[in-house]
């Protein structure tokens, strides 16, 4: 099912017991934060606080916290189904013959006119600017202050819109936003974001950046701002394929931008693109609190909303968190993608312990040598994969989800001397281990079996295997020792 707005999915979430409301008085400075912790550390529910104290509205926060609420924000049972129908898009084949010619063309005309039916529908009027303020007070939203260091309040989880001024083309992306003052934001798009190219293509024109955020869109389209979605894809198009139903847009109304019709609340404005003002600290995802720097600032000029509106927040941590849980689920989504790009790539973990971002997994059909240096130099070129600062490539036939099993092979057959890929290149602005911001080293691992083709002429010892008969039975015995099945296990993979 497709959920128009957030307070769809929210009654949703009720219905099925996976919603918590705290009609208790709660501070948005800290205790919000510590509660929705503990809720995401349980795979608990979504929480929804009723009465924040000093605002006029009620917080939601562990929206997407949990693998099960995302499926059903993407109307799945796993989000491994919305991965199988990205794959069906990009699965170009060369047609067998005139009749594969007719029958490939006739999917594709198919596939073109249902995306093109997802496309956004422009509406006139919008629940979003039921109530429209210009005299701007963003004290009187509940924004958050997550940890004790944090420079400020901060809204967490907007959809920020921006346009590229030479092709008119929107972005929507998901910056942090620091409160300054009383129509004052820290506009957080990183150097690497298309939000900051923008920024750079108005200033080359001497002009300030139209900027829209909205705050508590539905869950499919919160799901789209976060996707690595390739350029010259919209995400709002994207959001409607998620959603099986095309997604209302509306135009701000302070400048062109577009923006989701079914917003809670809409912050209209623009960043100047010369001034600059200190951002930050602000407790992040790698658990540590990222240093102040300086950044642009947003100029909010109008506040639009609906007339009860409910103000969605997230909060950044050492996960696991919110945002690194949807990670997870981007990674799964996206798998086709890389497959695109890497056929041989069998699949890939970005686990949670590595931040999401800092770490990838990756098992290949190992073809040729050197193929293992291959796929880590084409990762670091695809999209935030330019971020990652270890990629590990096993076999085929390991389970990059088990990461003991990984650092088995790891300890076992890659050779430091041989098989690490030492590299230098940008890294995540966030990253605290560089001695440079911006700059620094990555590491590949090729613990992959190697050959004479490599090198390697000792000849690749055998793995010890039981042999199956006696496996099939011990199972026979099994069956007649129903307590030493129980206590012993099932039999093992492989």
């Amino acid at each position: 099912m497709a959920f128009d707005s957030l307070g769809a999915f929210l009654e949703e979430l009720e219905r099925r017991g996976d919603l918590l409301r705290i009609r208790t008085a709660v501070s948005r400075d800290l205790e919000i934060t510590e509660i929705t912790q503990r809720s995401v550390r349980v795979d608990g529910p979504a929480l929804r606080f009723d009465a924040v104290t000093g605002a006029s509205m009620p917080v939601v926060t562990n929206l997407l916290g949990s693998p099960r609420r995302i499926a059903l924000a993407l109307g799945v049972k796993s989000v491994d189904e919305v991965a199988v129908r990205i794959g069906g898009l990009l699965r170009l084949r060369p047609p067998a013959g005139l009749l594969g010619a007719i029958r490939d063309l006739g999917g594709t005309i198919s596939t073109l006119e249902t995306l093109r039916s997802l496309g956004p529908k422009r509406v006139r009027s919008a629940p979003c600017q039921e109530v429209v303020e210009d005299e701007v007070d963003l004290g009187r939203l509940p924004i958050l202050r997550c940890w004790p260091k944090d420079g400020g309040r901060t809204v967490t989880f907007p959809i920020v819109v921006t346009s590229d001024p030479e092709t008119g083309e929107c972005h929507t992306g998901v910056y942090r936003l620091q409160q300054y003052g009383p129509d004052t934001l820290g506009f957080h798009a990183q150097l690497h974001r298309v939000g900051a190219n923008n920024l750079r293509k108005w200033a080359a024109l001497g002009k300030p950046m139209p900027v829209v955020a909205a705050i508590g869109c539905d869950p499919a389209t919160l799901f789209a701002a976060l996707s690595p979605v390739p350029e010259g894809v919209s995400n709002f198009v994207f959001a409607g394929f998620l959603r099986g139903s095309p997604l209302e847009l509306v135009k701000a109304t302070t400048s062109e931008l577009e923006l989701p019709a079914q917003s809670e609340v809409v912050l209209e404005g623009f960043v100047d693109p010369v001034e600059r003002s200190l951002e930050g600290p602000f407790g992040d995802h790698t658990g540590y609190y990222s240093a102040p720097e300086p950044f642009p600032v947003f100029h909010v000029t109008r506040v639009t909303r609906r007339a009860s509106p409910v103000y969605l927040g997230t909060v950044t941590g050492r996960p696991p968190t919110e945002d690194a849980i949807l990670g997870k689920a981007v990674e799964r989504v996206f798998l086709p993608v890389i497959r695109l790009v890497l056929p041989e790539v069998v699949d890939m973990n970005l686990p949670l312990e590595g931040l999401f971002i800092n770490v990838a997994v990756v098992s290949i059909r190992k073809q040729f040598p050197g193929h293992a240096r291959k796929v880590m130099h084409a990762l670091w070129g695809l999209g935030q994969l330019i971020f990652t600062r270890y990629v590990i490539v096993v076999d085929a036939e390991v389970n990059v989800h088990d990461l003991s099993e990984v650092l088995y092979r790891v300890g076992l057959q890659a050779d430091p001397e041989e098989d690490f890929e030492l590299v230098h290149g940008p890294v995540d602005q966030l990253s605290v281990s560089n001695r440079i911001p911006n700059l620094g080293g990555k590491v590949g691992i090729d613990a992959t079996r190697k050959g004479p083709d490599e090198g390697y002429d000792r000849g690749w010892p055998e793995e010890i295997r039981m042999d199956p008969a006696v496996l099939d039975r011990v199972e026979a015995l099994f069956g007649h020792e129903p307590e030493l099945k129980r206590r012993l296990g099932a039999r093992p993979p492989g």
